[in-house]
């Protein structure tokens, strides 16, 4: 399991939720965009931002399977999204992260700088080999940020995602503990 930790970056912090980040989180979730790429409930609720600032995101860190962040701005500790770990194979020392932007912060950086501070935490302080990322080969932010953030791409998985408009082929992105060495794009 991890524990719970907050990290920070020059201008954000990453947290755990907490139920001040309910609005934010549902305004974010049920902006199109975001729906349109990632298979959130629809529409996104007041019920269903409470759960997942409240308890979903928690258990998720309780179980092992990964850990959530509310990637806040220090100044003003607005929402500007979110990032997580999820799929983690503790054995193996893999995980899978995931990344969602709100509509109010899309185009300043927020998603790659908060992966990237996440990356450092996973692969030099606890030691893990590998991390995943996978984007819509048509969602072309999510291929941007991941590059930026210094991932590499690794060919098309076909047919492996899915969103609300059905079946998408997928990038598969990789970072390693080597790759921290070298600066992010």
């Amino acid at each position: 399991m991890f524990p719970e930790t907050v990290l920070h970056t020059d201008r954000l912090v990453l947290r755990p939720f907490t139920d001040a980040d309910i609005e934010d989180t549902r305004a974010s979730c049920a902006d199109a965009l975001t729906q349109r790429w990632l298979p959130l409930p629809r529409p996104y609720t007041s019920a269903d931002a409470t759960a997942w600032c409240t308890s979903v995101s928690h258990a998720l860190r309780e179980s092992g399977d990964g850990i959530h962040f509310a990637v806040t701005d220090a100044r003003t500790e607005r929402l500007p999204g979110t990032v997580g770990l999820k799929k983690t194979d503790w054995r193996a020392r893999v995980s899978e992260v995931g990344y969602r932007v709100s509509p109010w912060a899309r185009g300043d950086g927020v998603a790659a700088e908060a992966t990237r501070a996440l990356a450092r935490r996973l692969l030099a302080d606890h030691r893990f080999e590998r991390l995943e990322l996978r984007a819509a080969t048509a969602d072309t932010a999510s291929r941007r940020t991941a590059v930026t953030a210094g991932f590499h791409p690794e060919g098309i998985l076909r047919n492996a995602g899915f969103v609300h408009d059905g079946r998408v082929d997928l990038v598969p992105f990789s970072l390693l503990p080597d790759d921290l060495r070298r600066p992010a794009r």
